[in-house]
């Protein structure tokens, strides 16, 4: 392995359960020792606002290098960190298997493992990882979910002030809203006829519903039902539990192996049936595909359901290159921009929402490639959104560039932190209306089919 070799990079296994993971005197030498590395390197430097901040860190010390920075100062460098996954899969030259064995996200993940041990994680940042809770709460009644979604409107002077001082999340910050009708509640009342002329017809999935796909936004997951259906795809809808990715940003790594266990054994009589497994969401399909398989790298229920899932828009790709795709795509009128999320970019699957996009005829598609600046409940907190919309600010610039009316992220997330990106640009579009913000490319891609979901 030589520096910037064009090998794929190797990733070890995190040892969590190992006492040794939790030593803090070992944990500041490794620390010590990647930091070096980077601050030498900087390569990183455009990527997310860690970098940034462990440059100036030691650019404005005594001596301009490391070994004059307190190991306390740290601290904002790790906070900054959203585990995306950027650096290890684009940017390092010393990822594994090169001699250093850099893996800067990890590492900020043992930190973050070794403050929950502590009991450091603030009581509201574990509040906000219970996403099948809240969810539950949250969709008891219509009534309740339109209280809920009330008190979360950004616009909302009388709740908003009161969420960011006591849950640190930013006033102006747009928030996922809560549906009652779930999509698990949606799937049970009607489910689209298969398309038996179809060329795909007699493929099986089960649609793993995630959190938000279930909870906040149901159209995702009938969206992708109805096209699979067009297509000839019989579906299941199953939903055990959260993938863990909130707990895993907070280091409740415990936490997110018994998601893991937990969903790989109840997905694991649908593979032996045959089915695929289908991730609506990136982070979520990431979380199925690759980060289990580090965290419980001894359970052979989570290896089998990493090889057999697929991200949406990579199995609905596969299908057009293998059978081929039904007919009755239309054109999207106003053209697509389509932002590439970075936890798809870190399944290392190629950009298959733009490839599955451009599968519509006579339809506008432009890519962009840059990170939106969100990551995950990082950009909502009273003390990130100001820096989230700083990162995301080329994003949006380049939305408004484009002059497509229609924008889509795969990460719906994304998505609604790029749409305030770009009202806050002086040469935005002057009305809402002029700029379509989808909430995934799905969406877009059942509304070309002209299907009902």
């Amino acid at each position: 392995m030589t520096e910037g070799s064009l090998e794929a990079p190797t990733r070890h296994s995190i040892p969590w359960r190992d006492e040794s993971f939790y030593d803090e005197a070992d944990l500041d030498l490794e620390l010590r020792r990647v930091f070096d590395i980077c601050h030498g390197c900087r390569r990183c430097f455009n990527l997310c606002d860690s970098f940034p901040r462990l440059f100036d860190l030691i650019d404005d010390s005594d001596s301009g290098e490391l070994d004059s920075v307190a190991s306390k100062d740290f601290k904002p460098v790790i906070d900054a960190c959203t585990l995306c996954d950027m650096c290890f899969m684009s940017k390092c030259p010393y990822v594994p298997p090169h001699e250093f064995d850099l893996d800067f996200p990890h590492l900020m993940l043992r930190y973050r493992a070794i403050e929950h041990r502590k009991g450091l994680t603030p009581w509201a940042d574990k509040q906000l990882t219970q996403t099948d809770r809240n969810g539950k709460l949250a969709a008891l009644a219509a009534p309740v979910t339109a209280v809920a979604n009330w008190a979360s409107r950004e616009t909302n002077s009388l709740t908003r002030p009161i969420m960011e001082k006591v849950a640190h999340i930013h006033r102006d910050a747009a928030l996922p809203k809560f549906n009652s009708d779930t999509f698990i509640k949606r799937a049970a009342k009607q489910t689209p006829a298969i398309n038996r002329d179809a060329p795909g017809f007699g493929r099986k999935a089960v649609l793993y519903a995630t959190c938000f796909g279930n909870y906040n936004n149901p159209e995702i997951g009938t969206a992708t039902q109805a096209v699979l259906a067009h297509n000839g795809v019989e579906t299941e809808i199953v939903y055990p539990g959260c993938c863990g990715m909130p707990q895993l940003e907070q280091g409740d790594i415990a936490a997110v192996a018994k998601n893991a266990v937990d969903v790989a054994a109840e997905m694991a009589p649908w593979i032996e049936k045959g089915y695929d497994v289908i991730g609506l969401v990136p982070s979520c399909t990431l979380m199925l595909k690759f980060e289990w398989l580090l965290i419980v790298p001894d359970n052979d229920a989570v290896r089998t359901l990493a090889a057999a899932t697929r991200d949406v828009s990579e199995y609905i790709v596969e299908i057009a290159k293998s059978e081929g795709l039904a007919d009755g795509l239309g054109a999207m009128d106003g053209g697509v921009t389509v932002h590439i999320a970075c936890h798809a970019r870190a399944q290392n699957m190629g950009q298959k929402a733009a490839e599955l996009l451009r599968l519509l005829p006579d339809t506008d598609i432009q890519v962009i490639e840059r990170c939106s600046g969100h990551g995950g409940s990082w950009g909502v907190m009273k003390n990130n959104f100001d820096v989230a919309l700083k990162v995301g600010k080329p994003v949006a610039r380049q939305v408004v560039k484009a002059t497509n009316k229609n924008v889509v992220s795969e990460c719906p997330l994304a998505g609604l932190h790029i749409g305030q990106g770009v009202e806050r640009l002086p040469d935005a579009p002057k009305t809402p209306n002029d700029i379509n913000v989808a909430s995934h490319p799905i969406v877009l891609f059942a509304e070309a089919y002209g299907l009902t979901f």
